[in-house]
């Protein structure tokens, strides 16, 4: 196969939905003597911050002379995003190799994309003989098809509703899935939690006997973006800077330096100035970014409430008001109950499909706009509504682009590439 063959085949196993569960993944484990061979990995789980935590510890690891894998998801703009080694995606003909080998696999197995695409990041891995694999969980962590890996550290970054379809209810039920990663005896680094989150993974860790270090309790930081300190019992770090903007981000980075110091005491050789250097190196597209000069549009994949909470602290720690809000929502995502933080810095919103994704009516998008005192028009395409904001914001005004990864990826892509005025 060459990479938009790889791609087909790939893309097309979302036929099969989502498939919570690991009978595919042990038959394809089954199948791969690679995939049964040890891998050194670090597992990730949570709501939100996963992907920020999980770049920040691989690129700890790379500053102090590891070669890392690491495997996230979904992409920003290419498949091949998913699947980094050493930082840098893997090319298109591996890819394609990958896939191939993947499909000879599986056979009558009916895999899911996701658990084809993990199965590929552990062969690539094993590939590229890496010394340690950073694995962030797509959906949940108990039933998630990374959860076949025997990771030597576990970190879950703070929960939240989101999937509740697949998950459960209650912040308990969904924290429950997230705490399935957790393996007997192997420590686990909790980030900041609401209390019935905290409770449910607390209790999980310790019915495995694993060691658990909670945010706040365990470690926490002090300073801002600019200076930085990380402080626990055994470990004080100053002069980190964060490179990651908004205040989330300094949670996120002492969650990955609190998993790095956990590294340390397994005997992992992690030099104090690879995490002040990775502090500073760390970059991940598409979250509070801004483009455009001067400072006009700014892209965040937040879609929801936690994220929405964390975009929305931001605008306010900026002194953003009177912004022209570009946004559109996945799945069956109710407005009233994400979107509410943005109403008091919104002047205008501009509702929207999400591109290739089953999608909220931008209507009830714009609907609920209106019902809040807002000025509100959808659009047929996203390109619409985004052309609609940069000419009425003019050069003063503020757009900001959020609620669907994958609607920011298709404008970043096109505003990035001079596609819009």
């Amino acid at each position: 196969m060459d990479f938009q063959s790889s791609l087909d085949y790939l893309y097309g196993l979302q036929r099969f939905g989502v498939k919570l569960g690991l009978d595919n993944m042990r038959a394809l484990k089954a199948r791969l003597p690679l995939l049964r061979e040890p891998l050194p990995c670090i597992h990730v789980a949570g709501t939100n911050g996963k992907g920020s935590v999980s770049v920040t510890l691989s690129e700890i690891l790379k500053q102090s002379g590891l070669r890392v894998g690491l495997y996230t998801s979904p992409h920003l703009h290419c498949f091949t995003e998913r699947i980094r080694i050493d930082g840098v995606p893997v090319d298109r003909r591996e890819v394609a190799a990958l896939a191939g080998s993947i499909r000879t696999a599986a056979g009558d197995i009916p895999v899911t994309f996701f658990e084809a695409t993990t199965a590929m990041a552990l062969l690539a891995f094993k590939a590229h003989q890496v010394d340690i694999a950073v694995i962030e969980t797509g959906l949940g962590g108990r039933l998630d098809a990374t959860n076949i890996v025997e990771p030597q550290l576990c970190l879950i970054t703070p929960v939240s509703l989101d999937h509740r379809e697949h998950l459960g209810e209650t912040l308990a039920d969904i924290a429950a899935e997230k705490a399935g990663i957790i393996k007997r005896g192997i420590p686990v680094v909790v980030g900041r939690q609401q209390p019935a989150a905290a409770q449910v993974i607390l209790a999980a860790a310790a019915g495995k006997g694993a060691l658990a270090r909670l945010a706040e309790r365990d470690y926490c930081w002090q300073g801002d973006h600019q200076d930085l300190s990380f402080k626990s019992a055994r470990m004080q770090i100053d002069g980190l800077c964060c490179n990651l903007p908004g205040r989330h981000q300094l949670d996120n980075l002492a969650q990955a330096v609190a998993g790095a110091e956990q590294l340390r005491e397994q005997g992992v050789v992690i030099p104090d100035a690879a995490i002040r250097a990775a502090s500073r190196a760390v970059s991940w597209p598409g979250r509070l970014e801004w483009l455009g000069s001067p400072r006009q549009v700014l892209f965040d994949v937040s879609h929801n409430q936690a994220g929405i909470n964390c975009l929305a602290d931001y605008l306010a720690e900026q002194h953003v008001a009177g912004i022209h809000l570009v946004v559109g929502m996945s799945g069956g995502r109710v407005p009233a109950e994400v979107l509410m933080p943005l109403v008091k810095f919104a002047s205008a919103v501009y509702a929207v499909p999400v591109p290739s994704e089953t999608f909220v009516p931008p209507g009830r998008i714009a609907g609920w706009a209106e019902d809040n005192g807002l000025s509100a028009a959808e659009y047929a395409t996203a390109d619409a509504g985004f052309a609609a904001a940069l000419d009425n914001a003019g050069h003063d005004a503020t757009i900001v682009v959020c609620g669907s990864l994958y609607l920011v990826a298709e404008l970043r892509h096109k505003f990035k590439g001079g596609l819009f005025p």
